[in-house]
């Protein structure tokens, strides 16, 4: 299935092919997130190498199975680390996984397949391995130093197809 009409600029092509991240609308920003969650994992970060690992340890606002913030709109009055992705900051982040479309936009490419705004279906991330969906555990009551028995590599990697 492709784009909808909604989706698509006055030539035809999709909004995220023509607008830069800092052009595009809070709507068109906000569809953007293919709601993966990936980005909402803690992460560990080394501090003599700045080598950053991830964990399959969710946000205590993650609904691991729907893949989505319990609070989005209040997150950072229970969540104060919680980095709010804005253009200027997608183009900072090193952590962002390959698959993340504010990641994929910046760097000039298009969206996978499984992306909702590509196949008018929010479900298709789960369905493609891509999301954490069903992959987490919560940060609720666990100890930093526990975060170390929870190391995954699949967060930053390309889904096995």
């Amino acid at each position: 299935m492709s784009s909808s009409s909604s989706n698509t600029s006055s030539g035809g092509l999709p909004f995220w092919k023509t607008k830069s991240l800092e052009e595009m609308t809070t709507g068109e920003w906000e569809s953007l997130c293919d709601g993966c969650a990936r980005c909402c994992l803690n992460k560990l970060e080394d501090w003599d190498t700045g080598e950053i690992v991830w964990t399959d340890v969710g946000c205590t606002l993650l609904d691991g199975a729907s893949c989505r913030c319990k609070d989005y709109d209040n997150r950072a009055a229970t969540v104060p680390d919680c980095i709010q992705l804005t253009p200027a900051e997608v183009r900072t982040l090193t952590w962002l996984p390959p698959t993340c479309a504010y990641r994929l936009v910046r760097e000039g490419a298009d969206l996978y397949w499984w992306h909702p705004l590509v196949s008018g279906d929010p479900h298709t991330v789960h369905q493609a391995g891509v999301s954490v969906s069903g992959r987490t555990v919560t940060e609720d009551g666990m100890e930093l130093e526990d975060y170390e028995n929870h190391v995954v590599t699949w967060p930053g990697e390309m889904p096995e197809a």
